[in-house]
């Protein structure tokens, strides 16, 4: 199984948002997306979303969008980003969705070689415009991601078994400074955070990529993988997170 990557897909969801605010190389970026994604994703791979999937404001109007994402190769599992608007009830979602789209939400998924987890995250403290409001939601994305690692560790199994966790917000800027959630993804031994939400850029060099204390960071925003879901890893039964 190979273990791809890409968030910030921003499918239409019947909004009419053009991406080009983001810059020209967003032209006819869903072609793109889907595009490369049919040349380089395998029935039997893994595709990780990390937020930001579709414009939609209401569940019912991003369904053609999930089903879409229903009809490329492999397994997709996705998370809420800050624009996902029509994520809602998690069991009437997950009612909804064919066997092939999974989601993630205080919880944690047995992927075989691999188990997923993760929480959207939120605007850091370091932030000059950090208020007292984001303190309330930073510190709930705190308790979701807990939550989702947690399950994950729950389900680990055997020792070595890689955690790898998806969020939407970059969970470290560029200096490595440590965070609430850089503290609780090293505390329960995730291999690796997978992110997106930055474009553009002068904006992706504001997250931190590359190893900090055992954890492997990358940004893995659309625009910054070239619209081509990025792969993140190969396993072979049993194998590590190369």
């Amino acid at each position: 199984m190979k273990l791809f990557a890409i968030a910030d897909l921003h499918l239409d969801g019947g909004a009419g948002k053009p991406m080009d605010v983001f810059g020209a190389n967003w032209d006819s970026h869903e072609a793109r997306i889907f595009s490369s994604w049919l040349e380089t994703v395998g029935e039997e791979d893994t595709v990780l979303v990390p937020g930001d999937i579709s414009w939609a404001m209401h569940f019912r109007d991003a369904l053609p969008d999930l089903e879409a994402l229903h009809g490329l190769p492999g397994k997709k599992v996705l998370l809420r980003g800050n624009h996902d608007y029509w994520w809602s009830s998690l069991t009437q979602m997950r009612s909804r969705l064919p066997e092939d789209i999974a989601l993630i939400q205080n919880d944690a998924l047995d992927m075989g070689p691999c188990i997923v987890c993760g929480s959207r995250g939120w605007t850091l403290p370091c932030d000059s415009e950090f208020s007292a409001a984001d303190r309330k939601i930073y510190e709930r994305e705190l308790i979701r991601l807990e939550l989702s690692l947690a399950a994950a560790e729950r389900l680990k199994g055997r020792p070595g078994k890689p955690v790898i966790a998806m969020m939407h917000f970059p969970p470290l800027m560029r200096d490595g400074r440590p965070t609430g959630f850089s503290e609780l993804l090293e505390r329960y031994g995730a291999a690796a955070c997978l992110y997106g939400h930055l474009h553009g850029a002068p904006a992706w060099e504001a997250g931190f990529r590359g190893e900090m204390n055992g954890v492997l960071y990358a940004l893995v925003s659309a625009d910054a993988v070239d619209f081509s879901p990025m792969q993140i890893a190969e396993f072979a039964e049993d194998a590590p997170l190369e």
